[in-house]
C-alpha cells in the first residue's frame, strides 16, 4: 500500500510532465505566429502602391462580374410579377437585391481607395486641389480634365464644379507650387480616374435596379423613406425580415458613421443619424426639429417594414397613411404657441378683498418673527468691519452685534405679548388651586411672592369689600356721636359750676 509521501511524489512527476507539454505547445504557437507575421510583412513588401491593379481589385473579382451581369439582365427584363405569391425570402429577385446592397457598399469603399491613390499621385502637380474639391468623383473628373495643364484659363471646368469653386480653383492654380507630372505618373492617374468613374456608373446602375424593385419588395417602406433609403436600410440590416425584427432605435442608427471633427464644435453636427437623414422628410424639416423627426421616421419605417415582411398591404396604402401622419406631426410641431389672452383690468375704486387673518395667524406671525438679534446680525454699518466667528472676516459674521461698546453679543429683547401670556398661564397652573372643593379649602393661595385670587370668587370679594366699608362707616359714625355727646356733657358741667360761683 502506497504511503502519503509516495502519492505526493507521483503527483509532482505528473505536474512536471504537463509543464513540459505546455512549454512545447507554447513554443509551437510562437513559431506559427512568427511565420504569420513574416508572411504578412512579405505581402506588404510585395504590394506595389504605384500599380493601380494591386490597390484596386474589386472590378476583377468574379463576384462583381456576376452581380453586374445579373443586374443588367434584370434591368433589360423588367419586373417579374409572377413571383408575388412566393415567400419573400425565397424570391430570387429579393436575394439579388440583398447581394446588390452589399456590392454597393463595396463599391463605395473601392472608390475611396482609388481617390486616395489619385490624391497621392496628383499632389505633386496641384497640392491645393484636394482641399478645394472634397467629393471623390468630382475630384477625379477635375483631375482628368486638367491633366498636366498649368494655365487653367485654357481648361473649361463648366458643368463639373459650381462657378464659385471654379473661380477659386483658377486663382489657386495660378499661385500653386506644383510641377507637371511625368508621363508615366500622369497616365496612371488618368487610368485611376477612369476606374473611379466606371465604378460610380456601376453603383448608379445597381441603385437603379434596387430602387426599381423596392416598389415590389417593400412598397410601404419605400413610400415613407424613398426607394434608395429603403434599399440601403435593407442591405445594412441583412434583409427585410431582419429589418422588421429590429427595434426603431436601432433602425435610426443604420448607416451612422462616427465623424471626425478635428477639434471643432459638435453643436451643428448630426450624431446618431444614419441613412434616415437622406430622406426627403428629414431634409425639409427645420434643423431644430430634425432629431425628433428622425425618431419619428425610424418608428414609422419599422412599422412599414413589418407590414411589408408579411405582405400585409402590397398596394402601399398603409405607407401613405403613415407618411401623412408624419407630415401632420411635423406641421403640428412648427405651429406657434397660443397667444396670451389679455387679462382684464380690475374694477376701478373697488374695495380690497378680505384676506384671511385672525388670532391664529397673528400668533403664527409673532412666533416666527425675526428677532432683534438676527436683525442686528444681518445689518452692517458703513465703513466699520464686522466681527466674525473665526476672525479676519472668516466664518459667520456678527454684523452690528456688539458694536455698541459693551463687548457682548447679547441684546436685551423685550418680552413679547405671546410669551407673556404663556408665562401667565404657566404660573396659574403652577401656583393656583388644585380644583378640589371642600369646606376646609379656600380659593386664596398665599405665597411669599404674590397673592392670586381666582376669577370665580372675584364677585364675592367685591361684595365683601363693600360690606367692610359700610361697617367701617357705621362704626365711625357711632364713635363720632358718642364723642360729641361726651363733649356736650362736659361743656354743660363746666357752665353749671360757673353759675354757682
Amino acid at each position: 500500500m502506497a504511503t502519503l509521501a509516495d502519492s505526493f511524489l507521483a503527483d509532482l512527476d505528473e505536474l512536471s510532465d504537463n509543464e513540459a507539454d505546455v512549454l512545447e505547445e507554447a513554443n509551437d504557437d510562437v513559431a506559427n505566429m512568427e511565420e504569420d507575421i513574416d508572411g504578412d510583412l512579405a505581402d506588404i513588401e510585395n504590394l506595389n502602391y504605384d500599380d493601380l491593379d494591386s490597390v484596386s481589385k474589386l472590378q476583377k473579382s468574379q463576384r462583381y462580374i456576376d452581380l453586374m451581369q445579373k443586374v443588367e439582365e434584370a434591368l433589360e427584363k423588367g419586373s417579374d410579377m409572377s413571383n408575388q405569391g412566393m415567400v419573400l425570402e425565397d424570391d430570387p429577385e429579393y436575394q439579388l437585391i440583398v447581394d446588390c446592397n452589399g456590392l454597393s457598399v463595396d463599391i463605395e469603399n473601392e472608390i475611396i481607395i482609388i481617390h486616395n491613390f489619385i490624391r497621392d499621385k496628383y499632389r505633386l502637380k496641384f497640392p491645393e486641389l484636394e482641399s478645394l474639391v472634397h467629393h471623390p468623383i468630382d475630384y477625379a473628373r477635375v483631375v482628368k480634365k486638367i491633366g498636366n495643364e498649368m494655365d487653367l484659363t485654357l481648361v473649361d471646368l463648366e458643368g463639373l464644379l459650381p462657378s464659385a469653386i471654379i473661380m477659386v480653383v483658377s486663382v489657386t492654380a495660378s499661385t500653386t507650387s506644383g510641377k507637371p507630372l511625368p508621363e508615366d505618373d500622369l497616365q496612371k492617374t488618368i487610368d485611376a480616374c477612369d476606374r473611379a468613374l466606371t465604378l460610380d456608373a456601376a453603383k448608379k446602375k445597381v441603385l437603379d435596379f434596387v430602387e426599381s424593385r423596392m416598389g415590389y419588395i417593400a412598397p410601404n417602406l419605400s413610400t415613407i423613406v424613398g426607394s434608395a433609403v429603403a434599399a440601403k436600410l435593407m442591405g445594412t440590416a441583412g434583409g427585410l425580415s431582419a429589418l422588421a425584427k429590429m427595434p426603431a432605435c436601432n433602425v435610426q442608427l443604420l448607416g451612422a458613421k462616427k465623424k471626425t471633427l478635428a477639434g471643432f464644435s459638435t453643436a451643428t453636427s448630426q450624431f446618431r443619424v444614419g441613412y434616415i437623414e437622406q430622406t426627403e422628410i428629414f431634409q425639409t424639416t427645420p434643423p431644430a426639429l430634425r432629431s425628433r423627426a428622425c425618431r419619428l421616421l425610424a418608428s414609422k419605417a419599422t412599422l412599414a417594414a413589418r407590414i411589408d415582411s408579411t405582405r400585409g398591404d402590397p398596394s402601399g396604402n398603409a405607407g401613405k397613411t403613415l407618411k401623412e401622419e408624419i407630415h401632420k406631426k411635423i406641421e403640428k410641431w412648427q405651429e406657434p404657441p397660443p397667444a396670451k389672452q389679455p387679462k382684464p383690468l380690475p374694477v376701478p375704486d373697488s374695495e380690497p378683498k378680505k384676506k384671511r387673518g385672525g388670532r391664529r395667524l397673528r400668533k403664527m406671525k409673532e412666533r416666527y418673527a425675526i428677532t432683534d438679534m438676527r436683525k442686528l446680525a444681518n445689518r452692517m454699518q458703513f465703513g466699520v468691519p464686522e466681527e466674525s466667528s473665526l476672525g479676519d472676516g472668516l466664518g459667520e459674521g456678527y454684523g452690528m452685534l456688539g458694536q455698541a461698546g459693551s463687548g457682548k453679543l447679547r441684546v436685551s429683547v423685550g418680552q413679547s405679548k405671546l410669551a407673556a401670556k404663556v408665562a401667565k398661564k404657566f404660573k396659574e397652573k403652577s401656583y393656583g388651586s388644585s380644583g378640589a372643593t371642600s369646606g376646609l379649602t379656600s380659593s386664596l393661595a398665599f405665597t411669599p411672592v404674590q397673592v392670586f385670587i381666582s376669577s370665580s370668587n372675584l364677585t364675592f370679594f367685591r361684595g365683601l369689600s363693600s360690606l367692610i366699608l359700610k361697617l367701617m362707616h357705621i362704626s365711625l359714625a357711632a364713635e363720632l356721636k358718642a364723642l360729641t355727646s361726651r363733649r356736650l356733657e362736659l361743656f354743660q358741667r363746666s357752665r353749671g359750676h360757673k353759675n354757682a360761683a
